[in-house]
């Protein structure tokens, strides 16, 4: 039986863990946090994170990270961006018969070094001890897929055979999966759009309308493909699953953790008040300030990520933030 390694124990690890699990692959769980592993373990349940979804009893739930990902061919990795480096590396030390496919399924930029998640697990860990690396990324909440509600997303790798193994692995009658050789427009997309998502919100915490949220998200995308061909994405990735179909998907629903956030600072709360009363994590936080330093770095103009920024971090009113963007100089409508 082919062992997958799944970690990271949240409600995405879970969700995870049980499609992979449901296909036959004797499935793995890494949680870091030992009490946390143990009570999961023996409850199987994880209601403050995925409420009303059982982890079906053959997954192993461990501490140990070298039991995890000992003998595995998949390693996923559904950890938070801003640890995952700390992750990888612990894997780095630890020796294995096996060269697994290394997947991200996380969403985000590392602050510190300005680099996407493929990009660490490259750097961390030693070329001979995997296969290949790939992200799996589009509109795709946990809340949703633990319930088999068909979803479709896509597997990126620089390998074709890589994604296509990726493919294979998760595909489901509910969970349809494309590839892409576009890893870094897939991962590109999929981090930036949370800096939208919270913009999204913070305009329905002020009570605007949809003519605003359709501005908003069309400027937005309009930004993160400026970024994309900066860094030699492909444009045409960003009108795909994980492009168009995550903005829209992340900036509208009610489980985005990131247009929760937006909305609770557009209704007068701190980003603090916020972030202290979630037991989860908003990864669009963080790319705030990893995507602004980028648009800097590069010199690649960004409009709302720049003002997303200033609210989160600087002070500004989300309504001061919305009326800088109304006023800026005219312009046409371009994508360049």
């Amino acid at each position: 039986m082919t062992k997958v390694s799944v970690l990271g124990a949240g409600g995405w690890g879970i969700a995870i863990a049980n499609l992979l699990c449901e296909k036959g692959y004797q499935i793995a769980l890494w949680e870091f946090d030992k009490t946390a592993a143990d009570e999961l373990s023996k409850s199987r349940v994880l209601p403050a994170k995925l409420p009303g979804i059982r982890l079906n009893d053959s997954i192993i739930v461990t501490n140990e990270l070298a039991q995890a990902v000992d003998n595995s061919e998949f390693i996923n990795f559904v950890v938070p961006s801003q640890t995952l480096r700390s992750v990888a590396r612990k894997i780095s030390e630890i020796k294995t018969d096996k060269r697994p496919i290394l997947i991200t399924l996380a969403k985000g930029i590392e602050v510190d070094t300005l680099k996407r998640m493929s990009e660490i697990l490259e750097e961390t860990l030693p070329q001979t001890g995997y296969s290949g690396i790939a992200a799996l990324s589009g509109p795709s909440h946990a809340e949703e897929v633990s319930r088999g509600i068909p979803t479709a997303v896509v597997a990126a790798s620089k390998n074709k055979e890589i994604s296509s193994a990726v493919q294979n692995l998760f595909r489901t009658p509910r969970f349809r999966v494309y590839t892409s050789d576009d890893i870094t427009g897939v991962e590109l997309a999929g981090s930036l759009k949370n800096i939208i998502a919270l913009a999204a919100g913070m305009l329905d915490g002020l009570g605007l309308g949809d003519n605003t949220r359709g501005a908003l998200l069309t400027r937005g995308l309009a930004e993160i493909v400026r970024m994309g061909k900066r860094l030699g994405a492909d444009p045409i990735t960003f009108s795909g699953l994980s492009g168009v179909g995550d903005l829209v998907t992340t900036c509208l629903s009610h489980h985005s953790r990131n247009r929760y956030v937006g909305e609770q600072i557009g209704l007068g709360k701190s980003l603090q008040e916020v972030l202290s009363g979630m037991s989860m994590v908003a990864e669009g936080v963080q790319t705030t300030r990893s995507g602004y330093q980028l648009s800097r770095l590069h010199k690649v103009e960004m409009p709302i990520t720049a003002q997303v920024h200033h609210v989160l971090f600087e002070g500004k009113s989300p309504a001061e933030a919305m009326s800088d963007l109304m006023v800026r100089d005219p312009k046409p409508e371009d994508w360049s």
